[in-house]
């Protein structure tokens, strides 16, 4: 798995654990949505993100 295939899956499985705990629990969950979401837009500008830095600290490679 290399670090772009990593990112997405992380991104979606947060995405659906922050809409189930929305759900379950309080719409303020949906804040964290919103961040993932927001994170995810400005990496598509910047080409930076904190998660893939954290990932080619864990080892992953392009």
């Amino acid at each position: 798995m290399n670090i772009n295939e990593a990112l997405r899956l992380i991104a979606g499985i947060m995405i659906l654990v922050s809409l189930y705990l929305a759900t379950a629990f309080t719409l303020n969950w949906l804040w964290f949505t919103a961040f993932i979401g927001l994170n995810l837009l400005q990496s598509s500008f910047t080409k930076w993100c904190p998660m893939m830095t954290i990932l080619k600290k864990v080892g992953l490679k392009n």
